[in-house]
């Protein structure tokens, strides 16, 4: 009979939301990537909720630097270039804008949520240079192949279980993916 009601107790405590991030909690980082010439390494520092680090780190001298404000999240992903003073950044689960959550593909029409930014550049010291949206990225008529979440979408290949490819940084330095109508697109630096 105890070790039944223990049991009971062990999954009831299982089943309760974990705690929230506190200030104490540890900090949440983005996967660190390294510049196709292995001498720079990303990657984005959530010290707190709203409060992030990008860092660029090398052994070179002056090479490294950081921005102390959110370019991104943990969850995108980050890619530095060989001279280690740009970053592009990629948003694998995008979030539909406010009041488009619901939204459907209709024909010939992309909807208000294909509009949302999906990647951003930014240089030394933190400017933003340019930003993609999916709209510019993925055909409108293609769009119904985008998967759809209640408030977020997915629209790389090798992310979120879509099949393919995962987005990479090819040896000639440039950020190579494929989105879910199966084109592959190139950013370069």
């Amino acid at each position: 009979m105890l070790t039944r009601l223990t049991l009971v107790a062990a999954v009831l405590l299982l089943a309760l939301p974990a705690p929230a991030q506190t200030a104490g909690a540890a900090p949440r980082a983005s996967r660190a990537r390294v510049s196709a010439n292995g001498l720079y390494t990303v990657r984005l520092v959530e010290t707190a909720p709203g409060q992030c680090r990008l860092e660029v780190g090398s052994d070179a001298p002056q090479g490294s630097w950081s921005v102390e404000r959110c370019v991104g999240s943990a969850d995108d992903l980050y890619f530095v270039a060989n001279d280690g003073a740009t970053v592009w950044v990629l948003r694998p689960l995008a979030e539909k804008p406010a009041g488009t959550e619901q939204q459907h593909v209709k024909k010939g029409k992309a909807p208000a949520w294909a509009a949302a930014r999906v990647a951003w550049e930014v240089v030394r010291p933190g400017e933003l240079r340019q930003e993609l949206r999916l709209s510019g990225l993925v055909p409108t008529k293609r769009l119904s192949e985008v998967r759809q979440f209640r408030a977020h979408f997915g629209w790389l290949e090798g992310t979120l279980g879509i099949p393919g490819k995962g987005p990479r940084l090819t040896d000639a330095g440039e950020v190579e993916f494929e989105t879910v109508d199966g084109k592959t697109h190139r950013l370069k630096f």
